[in-house]
Parts: structure tokens; sequence; C-alpha cells
């Protein structure tokens, strides 16, 4: 069984948490399943879960290169030598990163609204943008947005691999066979 959970903001992938924060078992009531990979408290979209472990490993193994896809709201008018730096790879931190798949979208049709909604200045627009990574690190996206001077407002994870959030509203599961 796979679960597709478009998780909110604000939600730990965990069922448990001594702190009192939202967590998973606030909207997945199956027994017995677990994330296939992370995705941080101030992120939405797709979460996968699972009673396969088999099925975990291969979805969470980088030697996979399972694609994500993100919808990425940013500060400012993204430009194309921007997009261009993502398509070649960002030096970060801990290394450079894989090229991504990226390109400017309109904002997504299917989007909600965020609460509480993403600070937003008077004289700086924001832009949306669609990156595809198969790499997993730590705060990757947002890391690699702001690495090109552009940071993330909103991070919206609408695919891994085959799956998406595609007709499942935020905060909703679906149920399928894997």
């Amino acid at each position: 069984m796979i679960i597709l959970f478009n998780k909110p903001f604000d939600v730990l992938c965990q069922f448990t948490d001594d702190q009192g924060r939202k967590t998973l078992a606030d909207f997945i009531k199956q027994k017995n399943v677990y994330a296939a990979g992370r995705l941080d408290r101030d992120s939405e979209g797709l979460l996968l879960l699972t009673d396969n472990g088999r099925l975990q490993h291969k979805i969470t193994d980088p030697k996979n290169k399972m694609e994500k896809t993100y919808w990425v709201q940013v500060e400012g008018e993204i430009t194309d030598a921007a997009i261009s730096q993502l398509k070649k790879g960002i030096i970060l931190k801990d290394g450079l990163s894989k090229p991504a798949r990226a390109q400017i979208i309109s904002p997504p049709a299917a989007l909600w609204p965020r609460e509480p909604p993403i600070r937003e200045r008077k004289n700086i627009p924001t832009s949306w943008l669609q990156l595809a990574i198969t790499e997993g690190r730590n705060r990757q996206v947002r890391r690699m947005t702001a690495a090109t001077g552009f940071p993330t407002l909103r991070l919206i994870r609408y695919s891994i691999g085959q799956w998406s959030i595609d007709n499942i509203k935020n905060g909703h599961y679906k149920i399928i066979d894997a």
C-alpha cells in the first residue's frame, strides 16, 4: 500500500511529537505505515507513506535517483540567468548540486491558500518556478534558489517519480496499491 499525502504547511513528517505540534497522526489514521523520505515542516505537498519496507528503501535510496518535482515561489522576478545556473548545478556548502530541470511557471492552477500566508513585501514581486531534482540533500531546493539570489518563500513538492498530488486536496490523502 502507498499513501499519497498532500502535507499542509507546519505539519511534522512523523506520527508523534512531545511539543504538541501537528503531525501525520492528525491526518492519517492508517496503522503501520512509514514516510518514504521527508518533507520539512515549512514545506508542503507530496509525502509518500507505505507499509512496504522494500518500496520505502527504493523510494529513498539516492542510488535510484528518483526525481522529485517542486513548485517554488521565490522572492523577486526570477531571471533566465538564475534558471540557467540551476540547470548547470549550484555550488552549495556541501558541494556541487546535480543539474536540475528548471523552468519559470505561472502560479499553479491547483494551488490552495497557505495558512499562514507567506510574507509579502509591497515593492518586491514574487515568481514561480518548477524545479526537478534527483538528490535529497537537507533543504536543498531552498539553498539552491537562495544561492541564485532568489530566496524561497513557498515550497510545494508536486511529485516523486510517477506519483503526484494531482486531485488530492491539501491535508488529504489517497491510498493506492504498491
